[in-house]
Formats: C-alpha cells, sequence, structure tokens
C-alpha cells in the first residue's frame, strides 16, 4: 500500500508539470492515473498530435514526452541524471519522488513545450 500512495504522490507532481504546458492542446484523465495531453490536429499527418502523458505502472510512473522523439536533439539538453530514468526514446520512470529530477524534467517539458509550438506547422 505504501508504494501506490507513494506512486500517486509521483503521478500528481507529474501531472502538474505537464499541465502547466496544456496551452493550445487539451487533455484527457481518466482518473485513475492516465493523464494525456493532446496537442492540436494536424492537416499534415490527418490526426491529433500525442504531446506526452503521465501515467502509473505496476513498478514506477511514467512521463512520456513525444517532442523528444519529434526533436533528436533535445536529448543532448537532457542532463546524465535524468537521461538514466529514460526508457525508450521517450518516457521517463520514477518509482520516487526527487526534486531535482523534476525541476530538470520541468525544463524539459518546457523546451519541448516551446519547440513543438513553434515547428507544430512544419510536422
Amino acid at each position: 500500500m505504501a508504494a501506490e500512495t507513494n506512486f500517486h504522490q509521483i503521478y500528481r507532481q507529474l501531472k502538474n508539470i505537464m499541465n502547466k504546458f496544456k496551452k493550445g492542446m487539451h487533455a484527457k484523465d481518466d482518473g485513475a492515473g492516465n493523464y494525456q495531453l493532446i496537442g492540436p490536429y494536424s492537416e499534415k499527418l490527418k490526426k491529433e498530435l500525442w504531446f506526452g502523458a503521465v501515467q502509473i505502472k505496476k513498478n514506477y510512473v511514467s512521463y512520456h514526452l513525444m517532442p523528444v522523439y519529434m526533436f533528436p536533439d533535445l536529448v543532448k539538453e537532457i542532463p546524465p541524471s535524468l537521461k538514466k530514468r529514460m526508457q525508450g526514446k521517450s518516457c521517463f520512470n520514477f518509482k520516487e519522488v526527487n526534486k531535482e529530477l523534476f525541476d530538470q524534467l520541468k525544463d524539459l517539458t518546457e523546451k519541448s513545450y516551446n519547440l513543438f509550438n513553434e515547428r507544430f506547422d512544419k510536422i
């Protein structure tokens, strides 16, 4: 039960980070640990673009940030301590609250949001 409570604390903090960047997007929240931030509709791709998500998984809380995948140059800006939390090309996993890492993630999310908005027409 303690891990479950801890995961909910992590989830709330990560959701708050992502939620700060929802201007121009819409959020989907199932209320059970699955928050998604959906960007505008892309005429070129004929679908809405997924900006990111925060999800409670069995063994960790995931923070998905799709601009890191769409714009690989962002990876160069990820601090080594945060990069250790990276799984795949756009996902970061956490088992505990870590203010330093969450601050780094907030900075990366802000850079991602700015780049996403700047280059959206070219996606």
